[in-house]
């Protein structure tokens, strides 16, 4: 256990399934409270199953079975001021406000020039804009701590260009840049803001890109990466130890960097 994660609380959206629930697991056994938001309902776009409540209320019994505490919040990241009310709600039931992991998204294909608005603006509000709206209600609560670590799930295609996922590579590319700025007006305030970049994650979103486009899922995660390893994908689990690390004291000088889990990928 690292010790030094006992009694926080992180904020983690996007926690129904995949990454984000992995992470919510793996810091509740580090005794971290668990504050578990996402939109918990089938969106428009991009068509695949998302998250839904009774994976959110499962997320909660298994935190509580590791004896944590865990608030779940329905909502999207979109919506502000219902962020708001998840946030301070948080804070006020588990005490503070000292981790958040920014990873609510998600993905879809299209060639720039082929691919609608509606497409274009969902992508951008939920993997950018949507990380702003969260973080623009949990930093007041840091910088009164005087302390936080906010870590923002980009991807691999935060830091190269991606053919058919122009708005995908947008928006992390976006995310990376939060996370410099971020770093930037925080460090006074003794907030470490961090970006990790994963390959391809053996996750449900995966499965439904692939199912989408008529590929097995395996083949879908190795169009997308082609990791320099022999492996079509790393696991939820390796995110979550990322994060686990990112999170804790041991990485307290550690911030406005990248921290790459791509299997050698953009070795190539």
């Amino acid at each position: 256990m690292t010790k030094d994660l006992k009694g926080r609380v992180a904020f983690i959206t996007g926690a129904a399934h995949g990454q984000g629930r992995a992470v919510a697991l793996a810091l509740a056994e580090q005794g971290t409270h668990i504050a578990a938001l996402d939109v918990a309902k089938q969106l428009s776009y991009p068509g695949y199953k998302t998250g839904s409540n009774a994976d959110l209320e499962s997320l909660a019994s298994a935190c509580r079975e590791r004896g944590v505490k865990c608030l779940t919040h329905a909502v999207d990241v979109r919506d502000s001021a219902r962020v708001k009310e998840a946030v301070d709600r948080s804070v006020a039931t588990l005490g503070s406000m000292d981790i958040l992991f920014n990873n609510a998204g998600i993905c879809g294909y299209a060639m720039a020039h082929e691919m609608t608005e509606d497409a274009w603006d969902q992508m951008i509000d939920i993997n950018l804009k949507g990380a702003w709206i969260v973080a623009k209600h949990v930093i007041p609560h840091m910088i009164k701590q005087k302390r936080g670590v906010i870590i923002n799930n980009s991807s691999v295609g935060g830091l190269r260009g991606m053919g058919r996922l122009s708005h995908y590579a947008a928006s992390k590319w976006g995310l990376t840049g939060l996370t410099k700025s971020w770093a930037l007006e925080l460090a006074p305030h003794n907030v470490r803001v961090v970006s990790i970049h994963p390959t391809g994650v053996n996750t449900p979103m995966n499965d439904g890109l692939a199912e989408l486009e008529g590929l097995t899922p395996t083949e879908i995660a190795e169009r997308s990466a082609g990791n320099l390893l022999p492996v079509p994908w790393i696991e939820p689990e390796d995110v979550a130890h990322a994060v686990i690390y990112l999170a804790s004291d041991q990485a307290r000088y550690i911030t406005g960097s990248p921290f790459i889990i791509d299997a050698g990928l953009l070795t190539r």
